[in-house]
């Protein structure tokens, strides 16, 4: 049986051709002349103005925290379902995460809950686009605007996508990619910082570069670390870069695809197709399980696997995250939504390189072991 993997990249464009030219013409280091093209061509596709390029979405996220001179006490509120990177940029300057549980319709941020969260501390929110759709920009750049908070926006699975129109990745004060093989532009691993302040684009390029003081390389006023990106990066993202409207439309086909194939799965909660502000880009096609459903999202992982079908987890929630209980944070703090999603959610193969008959035999096993758990 052949098995399926959750995810598998495209990689049958222009990626060999400028691979070879880096060797070739011997720039594969972070000095390459690729770099400086892919984060122009990629700040271009955001409307933002500078772009700077780094070893990966994390990384992004911890040059964008130091950028804006978050330091030890302050808070920025982010979702309490997320990655662990978006708490951990946070953390590793000090500051303290402060967290808002999910909507359950789009699995983003609940917005509604962000007021009642500012403090005298607070200095930023992190607004996370999960899984597909856009969280509600509008209402957390208000809520920005009132508080004077900044805005670090990861838009780390949202290639493409856009807001009312605005692309993802062109909101707020600094707003952050990644490029690692799951997203819809991939260049291994990799990631980028945008914005349009031209003050901020150089201090993230400082911090990129282990904080060499301009005058003179080799004095350091701050301490950082070696973010840099390769050439070798920046030419797979060329060439991924040129395809993306391409493949924003296969990944809205796949979407469509399973969502006609599995709507009459009971005991499954498929994602949102459209929003008023967006139609979902479909990073990856997310399910859960509904709450008489006799499983959690390990359970089915394990079940799939046994059919052949890779699958992921959701993230895990920031309150209930071993390290964190370990240090003594989110003490006594429940996030009902987060806590559901972190469990119960889960998601199929939805790779660029899958295909339709992949997909069929996908569907076959989502639907043969949600029938055998009912039994």
């Amino acid at each position: 049986m052949d098995f399926i993997p959750v995810n598998e990249p495209l990689l049958n464009g222009n990626e060999k051709k400028y691979l070879c030219e880096c060797i070739d013409t011997g720039w594969i280091s972070s000095e390459g002349p690729f770099v400086k093209e892919f984060e122009e061509k990629m700040s271009a596709t955001t409307d933002r103005k500078y772009g700077i390029a780094v070893s990966n979405g994390t990384a992004a996220l911890e040059v964008a925290v130091q950028a804006l001179g978050i330091k030890e006490g302050d808070e920025v509120i982010m979702p309490a379902f997320t990655i662990i990177s978006c708490a951990m940029a946070v953390t590793k300057v000090g500051a303290i995460p402060v967290l808002v549980d999910s909507d359950m319709h789009t699995w983003n941020m609940d917005v509604d809950e962000i007021e009642s969260k500012v403090t005298s501390r607070t200095k930023a929110i992190m607004m996370v686009h999960l899984y597909g759709l856009p969280a509600e920009v509008d209402k957390i750049l208000v809520l920005a605007k009132k508080y004077n908070l900044k805005v670090i926006e990861d838009a780390a699975e949202m290639h493409g996508q856009t807001y009312y129109g605005r692309p993802c990745g062109s909101f707020g004060d600094i707003s952050t990619f990644s490029f690692y093989p799951n997203k819809h532009i991939t260049t291994g691993e990799g990631g980028m910082v945008v914005t349009n302040d031209e003050e901020l684009a150089e201090r993230c390029r400082m911090i990129r570069n282990l904080c060499f003081r301009k005058d003179v390389r080799y004095l350091h006023d701050e301490i950082s670390d070696n973010y840099r990106f390769t050439n070798l990066q920046a030419a797979v993202g060329l060439a991924q870069l040129e395809r993306l409207s391409e493949f924003v439309t296969k990944k809205r086909e796949m979407g469509r695809y399973y969502t006609e194939h599995l709507k009459d799965v009971k005991g499954l909660i498929l994602p949102i197709q459209k929003i008023d502000y967006a139609d979902n880009i479909y990073w990856v096609y997310g399910l859960v399980l509904e709450k008489d459903v006799p499983a959690d999202n390990r359970l089915m992982q394990k079940l799939l696997a046994e059919e052949g079908i890779g699958s992921r987890t959701f993230f895990w929630c920031m309150h209930q995250q071993p390290v964190y209980q370990k240090q003594g944070k989110f003490v006594n703090e429940t996030y009902p939504n987060a806590e559901y999603l972190a469990r119960k959610g889960f998601y199929i193969p939805s790779g660029l390189a899958l295909t339709r008959e992949q997909m069929g035999k996908v569907v076959i096993a989502v639907r043969k072991v949600i029938d055998c758990l009912g039994k």
